[in-house]
């Protein structure tokens, strides 16, 4: 599944996606931040995943091609490593809520919390 059209908002810090499928995904800059497929972020294996605070206001200085398979996301915390295939963009999308939440119960568990947003 590829993408037909990739559009950075970045005064609303969200990245729209949209596929061949007709799918269009609205995904916010802080949730591609803390699920980025990076090592920094997954670790190097299952169950040494690094959660990532304090991203909420981060966002996305550059995209970049690679190939014909995935995008590099450069973030404005300098944080350049992950690449975004188009199977994991799509993952993403459809799997938006349960893994925010996810995201959110795992910051609420180890003591964090988000500010309120704006």
């Amino acid at each position: 599944m590829k993408p037909t059209e990739i559009n950075l908002h970045k005064v609303s810090r969200v990245l729209e996606v949209s596929f061949e499928d007709g799918s269009n995904f609205r995904l916010p800059v802080e949730y591609l931040r803390v699920y980025s497929p990076s090592a920094e972020v997954t670790g190097h294996g299952p169950g040494q995943e690094v959660l990532q605070i304090g991203k909420q206001d981060v966002n996305i200085n550059s995209i970049e091609p690679m190939g014909h398979y995935a995008v590099r996301l450069a973030f404005d915390d300098n944080h350049d490593t992950g690449l975004y295939s188009w199977e994991y963009l799509y993952e993403l999308g459809v799997n938006y809520e349960e893994r925010w939440q996810h995201y959110l119960e795992r910051l609420e568990a180890e003591g964090h919390k988000r500010k309120p947003d704006s």
